[in-house]
């Protein structure tokens, strides 16, 4: 038998059930339902006591969870806990450190060397000649021996050998880089000191190595000459008017350091040329007096007379 029931002007019709079985689900039945899980009630009618204890346990274990949880971010009480840093003792930067001192070498370096160029370029060129290991200045020790009144002729006897000054010939030897293979006239050679010029001589055994390194030291140096030298007591000896170096090997670095501190600076005659004027090229040690040239040239020049 059916019945329906009149209520605010609509039809419910009520659930049926089964016997020995639940209700069939309906809206009030639904909204039971859900209103019971939320609130944690007992099942209802018809359920299982061993799934009634199992969703009691359900909650206690989930209830203790919640109580022993940590917070979640955000929530009173402040979010997770501050991780302390870890200090690290990191080795010193030696990058830097190496940057900064190889600065400071070279900026002292600089520094030293200007103050050395300061301190050489304060100095004579006599001071810097006297810096020379080994080298004689006649000017000082025998001063005497380098003075003249006027030129000579012919033949000259010298007190040393090679000569370094003294009374000479009218006429100086080519001293513009000039390398003679075979003795020359002390007489020109003399004269050619007096203008300036360094005269390097050598022994006429000196190994060819040797005598050419010499000979990169004269070519194309105005100011210069070199030739051999029979007799001398040192394989290589280097001149100019007061000055004398001897020295075993072309290597020696005197050699150098004399050219560069007296080569034309040395001059008794300041400003006379090594290139122009009456000069010779001849070889050969008796001197040669020129006569003047009646071609209009001049004696020693090319176009006069040898």
């Amino acid at each position: 038998m059916s019945m329906s029931t009149q209520h605010g002007g609509g039809t419910r019709r009520p659930s049926s059930t089964k016997p020995g079985g639940k209700p069939k689900d309906g809206p009030a039945d639904k909204a039971g339902e859900k209103t019971g899980d939320k609130a944690g009630a007992k099942p209802g009618a018809g359920a299982k006591p061993g799934a009634a204890a199992s969703g009691a346990g359900a909650a206690k274990n989930t209830g203790a969870a919640k109580k022993g949880a940590r917070p979640a971010a955000g929530g009173k009480g402040g979010g997770r806990r501050p991780v302390t840093p870890v200090k690290v003792n990191q080795g010193r930067n030696w990058g830097p450190i190496a940057m900064f001192s190889a600065v400071g070498l070279i900026a002292a370096g600089i520094i030293g060397f200007g103050g050395y160029q300061v301190y050489q370029n304060g100095m004579s060129w006599e001071d810097r000649a006297a810096k020379i290991s080994g080298i004689q200045n006649y000017r000082k020790s025998n001063p005497k021996m380098l003075e003249y009144q006027q030129h000579q002729p012919g033949k000259i006897n010298y007190p040393m050998a090679p000569p370094v000054g003294g009374v000479h010939n009218d006429n100086w030897q080519r001293c513009l880089g000039d390398v003679y293979t075979a003795p020359i006239a002390n007489e020109h050679a003399v004269h050619s000191m007096e203008h300036g010029a360094i005269w390097i001589t050598y022994r006429p055994d000196l190994p060819k190595a040797e005598v050419d390194q010499l000979a990169k030291k004269v070519k194309g140096h105005d100011y210069t000459l070199m030739s051999p030298y029979e007799g001398q007591d040192k394989p290589i000896s280097v001149q100019t008017w007061g000055y004398q170096l001897k020295v075993d090997k072309a290597d020696d670095p005197r050699i150098d350091q004399f050219v560069k501190a007296l080569r034309e600076i040395s001059a008794k005659e300041p400003g006379a040329t090594c290139s122009s004027g009456a000069y010779i090229t001849e070889t050969g040690t008796t001197p040669r007096d020129l006569q003047p040239d009646t071609s209009g040239g001049q004696a020693g020049m090319p176009g006069g007379t040898g």
